[in-house]
């Protein structure tokens, strides 16, 4: 069953998520060759909380860090470490926050340098995540958007894992319904007003199929190839969606 958010908890997500989107922006900008996985995870929890918020993923279920940083065929949940950022990398990052009790999550991809496997990978992702968003209309389902981003995924010849999804969120980091990268028209459950999702296309280059390391974390695609992953944390009102974790555009 989808939560639906009052007036209130809307308002403190839209804080939450402006919050993020300007944490976001700096991880973005500080994630460059040269620089360790350990780095970005230290600037990430420097930013949350300077901003009076708390990290959403540290000890969440026992993850050790405050982001998850997937580097090329590591498609999820990568824990930081001294793996130092190469030249043509391919890195996700997913990072998460609460303010005030209230959770945002968002992930993107970006290529160190001018790649085109990586900028094929983010474009499905992103194009993928954009197709999923513009499905939120009145009388839409879960199902509308799962279909909406698959057919980007398999108009570019890639996958998604069946195991991973999209969520619900808001007093929680992870809330109903659950929100597929694959799905049948009108099939699922139905969107309402003042439910708030995470839509976030995972992407793979030859099948579905993935592996979860030793960690009990860190999910790496079975073929060994790059992978790519976007997610923003999106609002619904009067039938249609608001992301409230973008960055500013300007």
């Amino acid at each position: 069953m989808a939560i639906i958010k009052s007036e209130f908890e809307i308002s403190e997500m839209k804080i939450a998520g402006k919050i993020l989107a300007e944490v976001k922006a700096r991880v973005y900008d500080f994630v460059r060759p040269g620089i360790s996985l350990k780095e970005v995870d230290r600037i990430a929890f420097q930013e949350i909380k300077k901003k009076n918020a708390k990290p959403a993923f540290l000890n969440y279920h026992g993850f050790p860090a405050t982001i998850c940083t997937s580097v090329n065929e590591v498609l999820i949940h990568g824990i930081p470490s001294d793996y130092i950022l190469q030249h043509n990398d391919l890195v996700s990052i997913d990072l998460g926050l609460s303010y005030n009790g209230f959770f945002v999550d968002s992930a993107f991809s970006k290529s160190l340098g001018e790649n085109s496997e990586n900028q094929k990978l983010i474009n499905c992702a992103k194009q993928a995540f954009f197709a999923g968003f513009n499905a939120i209309k009145p009388g839409a389902t879960t199902g509308d958007i799962g279909f909406a981003i698959a057919n980007v995924i398999k108009s570019y010849g890639f996958f998604t894992p069946l195991e991973f999804s999209g969520h619900g969120i808001g007093k929680q980091l992870h809330e109903n319904p659950n929100i597929y990268n694959f799905g049948k028209p009108k099939k699922g459950i139905r969107l309402k007003n003042n439910m708030v999702i995470c839509i976030e296309p995972m992407i793979l280059q030859t099948s579905a199929k993935v592996e979860i390391l030793k960690d009990g974390w860190t999910v790496k695609a079975k073929d060994g190839k790059k992978t790519s992953h976007y997610e923003e944390t999106v609002l619904i009102h009067n039938g249609k969606g608001i992301i409230l974790t973008e960055m500013d555009q300007n």
